[in-house]
């Protein structure tokens, strides 16, 4: 395989070797259903995720036409485990027990995935149990309310988690009012609010042939998994035939980001205090991608990071502190974080906007550079020893970036960043609008020295 492989809406048809011999073969229904598979040599067990490009982002505000749907993709998520016309919840627990399997679910911002790992003979009834819940969940009136509860408590859970509740702010500060920004399980009042009808309606909008992409990888054959699948998804109750085109990708273009808070306050009475420090980042199709996979090992990734070498190792300031940068579809962060005493949250803070400033401005060394790429190379080359990952790469390409790039391909990509690109993008990213969330028992006046450094807005919450 040489360079990316593109993967059209309109292809019926692909395949093509990867990196390590694997197969990766793609198949566009009539239907509009889209199966992507990776037979990975000498693996004997398979995953398989069931998606739709549907997540928190989706959900809208109550109108003339919709109910409000805030918290309906979360909830959905869960009720799809709840019961069919033909199995019961403990039915399809028992399905993957039985044979040693595991089966969950996530809902995320841009889409939700329900998968199952099992053993290469298991498959046939991993595709079977998944395309029931898929396609026939009855989102039963009493299990609705029941489920209601249990989400109430996953929510109450992550309210009492200081990095969470960090987190969830973090995100809101840094993207304002996209849709992005908003909590991914929603909130308890949206989720008490929510109605089954409602949710139904969010269920029969989006899952549908055309929404629905299968990616499986490890022990697996192409042709037979399509026929499996499709013979699942007929008996219980899609008619395939009908013809329809894949649902669009997202648009790509980066959206507008109206600036959120400098500084957003919560107090906790924790013996430390959670902080992120960040900006808006990079789209998840950017060109720059690669760079900023460099930048981020180089700068918070790792025991020789920049950021745990000049928070952690010479100054004691913090146990984890490490950077990350998410990218979606049309918008992305660059973000820090640190977890430290209150009295040195001013500090920290300041320590991490100053070293990103001194990549900015002084660069990085060949040394750095060279290490950073052993490390990526390393890190991507151990993850796809697991199925899993190799089935969510699948997933990844198929609804957002629209091509598939191998190991080989991706480590041919990070070869190409040199120190003046790593330099280059620090740069874009210390002129951009900077958010600082602290949560723990800390306030306004311990952080204002840091603000002062970052920018002149202040919003404590």
């Amino acid at each position: 395989m040489n360079g990316a492989v593109d993967l059209p809406l309109g292809q019926a048809e692909l395949s093509f070797t990867a990196a390590g011999d694997a197969r990766v073969r793609r198949s566009v229904l009539p239907s509009g259903v889209r199966v992507l598979s990776e037979q990975v040599p000498g693996s004997r067990s398979v995953t398989v995720g069931f998606w739709v490009a549907v997540g928190s982002r989706d959900e809208h505000h109550a109108d003339a036409a919709h109910p409000a749907t805030y918290g309906s993709t979360h909830f959905l998520e869960h009720l799809l485990f709840k019961g069919t016309s033909s199995r019961t919840a403990l039915d399809i627990a028992i399905s993957f027990d039985a044979v040693g399997g595991e089966h969950n679910a996530l809902t995320a911002k841009e889409y939700t995935c329900y998968y199952a790992k099992v053993q290469d003979r298991d498959l046939p009834m991993a595709v079977e149990v998944l395309s029931d819940m898929f396609t026939s969940s009855l989102l039963d009136p009493v299990e609705f309310d029941n489920e209601r509860g249990v989400i109430l408590e996953e929510l109450s859970m992550a309210g009492d988690d200081p990095a969470d509740v960090a987190n969830e702010r973090f995100f809101e500060a840094v993207l304002g009012d996209h849709p992005l920004g908003r909590p991914i399980g929603g909130d308890p009042e949206t989720i008490r609010a929510a109605t089954r009808e409602a949710v139904l309606a969010h269920y029969r909008a989006n899952y549908r042939p055309q929404d629905l992409v299968v990616t499986v990888a490890g022990a697996v054959d192409h042709d037979r998994l399509v026929a499996e699948l499709t013979g699942a998804l007929t008996r219980h109750g899609w008619d395939l035939s009908v013809e329809g085109a894949p649902v669009e990708r997202r648009d790509t273009g980066p959206a507008r980001l109206a600036a959120g808070p400098a500084l957003t306050v919560v107090a906790r009475p924790t013996e430390q205090v959670n902080l992120l420090l960040g900006v808006p980042g990079l789209v998840a199709t950017d060109d720059r991608r690669s760079t900023m996979s460099v930048l981020n090992a180089i700068f918070g990734s790792g025991m020789s990071s920049r950021l745990f070498q000049q928070v952690r190792e010479r100054r004691g300031l913090a146990y984890a502190v490490y950077s990350f940068a998410p990218g979606y579809s049309d918008a992305g962060l660059f973000g820090m974080y640190a977890g430290c005493a209150p009295a040195k949250a001013g500090t920290v803070a300041a320590l991490m906007r100053t070293e990103l400033e001194r990549v900015a401005e002084h660069g990085v060394t060949a040394d750095e550079l060279r290490r950073a790429g052993g490390q990526l190379a390393g890190a991507s080359a151990l993850a796809l020893e697991d199925s899993d990952t190799r089935m969510s790469r699948l997933g990844r390409a198929e609804l957002t970036l629209g091509e598939f790039a191998d190991l080989d391909e991706a480590l041919r990509r990070i070869a190409l960043v040199t120190v003046d690109d790593v330099q280059a993008l620090a740069a874009d990213l210390v002129a951009r609008p900077f958010s600082l969330v602290a949560v723990g028992a800390t306030d306004e006046a311990a952080l204002h020295g840091a603000v002062d450094e970052i920018a002149p807005r202040i919003d404590v919450a």
